[in-house]
């Protein structure tokens, strides 16, 4: 049954590009809400406006949709809320819980040095909650004296059941009065946090592990302010091969960049949700669907996540296998076009035979652009010879040209141009020399695409038409026959 009181919200900060990371983030709250029937609240956190960006708030919005994140509130923008923010820590100030630091740049580690302390030491003293009165910061803060806010961290311990890691704990001696809002009126990260969760009735806060050191902070401030505090879920790292942090170093970190290579969203989001969550079984290839069915917090891994390339890129094989060659064909046409082996006009006019072509490429392919690159003999007549299958098939140049020969022979009798015909021609040929239907083959395929490995040779020559096929035969035994070498490129007829 569906659960509305499950809430979970997104919050990217504006200031780069989607990184797998939070993708993953959310990701898993995308699941999380979907799985319960809630609510998934998209949140864009740009109080920083020195560093935030509509063009890459944008992008973000942009990446969340191509990867079938939608969002049921927002996107909501965490700058609308500045007067709320200033509200709560006011609220704070006025319960106790808070109070006025008069302390400017600098009066704490002048403070520390006078006193023969370390200058480095940045904890704060206390020095405005124990030798300002309230009369005296009162008096002061009328008179139009800057001041920041400061939390009042009581005695104790802070702790809370994390969904992920279990109970968490920190002393609160370790806790320094940290600022909740700054000289110029404006709320510090964890201040603005808590007041949007609060005011969006958060349920469940579903983030990278990174944010343990804030929690102990905005659970405080739950508590101080009276409002419920949610569940918290700190899901693992990812980390590159090497056991570091993810960064460039290993390769491509925003998900736009894997967009571009040729990735499919479903495939990103299936390897996505396999980076710290478990399903239970030896599966790895899910749909959508299947992931929100089976997700939950519970499966989630305590251990950090690797970000192993070579599994996107198997995953994103698999999906695009099961993708139907008709909604391949509106990704990968453009990719043809922009490499120049078709225009849009050819692509429309061709509509039919190029779903074909990229029913037959899909199952080797493991990104979009491997499609187009399986494409170009197809598409093309200026398609190099690859050196490996030239060695391995063409060695002997005199016996490769013969068997073409009598393949050409044999495929100029066939009747109906098919897979039957084409296979039952060829074979008999074989039988009659008594050599086995490779010897014929493998030349062939070299002489057709190029290449020593592709689809079924008799569904490549009946997709590639009786013409086309006999030419190209043509073509590959005059360069045989001569003494260019057979690694070069045909040349056109």
């Amino acid at each position: 049954m569906a659960n509305p009181q499950v809430r979970v919200r997104f919050a990217p900060s504006p200031t780069g590009f989607l990184h797998v990371g939070n993708a993953r983030t959310a990701l898993f709250n995308w699941l999380f809400a979907r799985h319960h029937g809630g609510v998934f609240v998209l949140r864009i956190e740009d109080t920083d406006r020195a560093r935030s960006s509509d063009a890459m708030t944008e992008v973000i919005l942009d990446e969340l949709g191509w990867l079938g994140l939608d969002w049921d509130e927002g996107p909501l923008f965490q700058a609308d809320g500045l007067t709320r923010h200033q509200a709560d820590a006011t609220r704070l100030l006025a319960q106790g819980g808070a109070y006025r630091c008069f302390c400017g740049p600098g009066a704490l580690e002048e403070r520390r040095t006078a006193a023969g302390g370390d200058p480095k030491d940045t904890r704060y003293d206390r020095y405005c909650l124990e030798h300002v009165s309230p009369t005296e910061s009162e008096r002061r803060a009328a008179a139009g004296e800057p001041f920041a806010v400061r939390f009042r961290v009581p005695p104790g311990i802070t702790a809370w059941d994390d969904a992920v890691h279990g109970r968490i704990e920190f002393s609160n001696s370790d806790i320094e009065d940290f600022v909740v809002l700054r000289t110029d009126r404006t709320p510090v990260y964890n201040m603005a946090v808590v007041s949007d969760d609060g005011h969006m009735r958060i349920t469940h806060v579903i983030r990278g592990d990174d944010h343990i050191s804030n929690t102990p902070k905005q659970v405080l401030i739950y508590h101080a302010l009276g409002v419920s505090q949610p569940v918290f879920a700190h899901v693992p790292m990812i980390l590159g091969e090497d056991g570091r942090r993810l960064s460039k170093r290993h390769g491509a970190t925003a998900v736009g960049e894997y967009r571009e290579q040729g990735i499919l969203p479903e495939a990103m989001s299936n390897f996505l949700s396999l980076l710290g969550w478990s399903p239970g079984t030896d599966e790895e290839v899910f749909s959508a669907t299947q992931l929100i069915e089976r997700f939950s917090l519970e499966a989630v891994n305590r251990k950090s996540a690797i970000f192993d390339t070579r599994k996107l890129w198997w995953l994103n094989g698999q999906h695009i296998s099961l993708r139907p060659a008709q909604e391949l064909l509106g990704l990968v046409v453009p990719r043809m076009v922009q490499r120049g082996l078709i225009s849009p006009a050819e692509a429309a006019d061709q509509a039919q035979w190029l779903s074909a072509l990229v029913e037959l490429l899909k199952v080797r392919a493991r990104t979009l652009d491997d499609i187009v690159t399986q494409a170009v003999p197809w598409l093309s007549e200026e398609f190099p010879y690859e050196s490996e299958a030239v060695a391995r098939h063409w060695a002997d140049r005199a016996a490769a040209a013969r068997a073409l020969q009598a393949v050409h022979a044999a495929f100029v009798g066939v009747g109906e141009w098919d897979e039957a015909e084409l296979e039952s021609a060829l074979r008999t040929l074989a039988a009659e020399r008594g050599i086995a239907a490779g010897t014929l083959i493998h030349p062939l395929r070299v002489a057709l695409l190029g290449a020593a490995v592709s689809p079924g040779i008799f569904e490549v020559a009946t997709l590639m038409g009786r013409p086309r096929v006999l030419q190209r035969i043509d073509r590959a035994v005059r360069n045989l026959e001569s003494d260019s070498g057979g690694s070069a490129a045909p040349s056109s007829a």
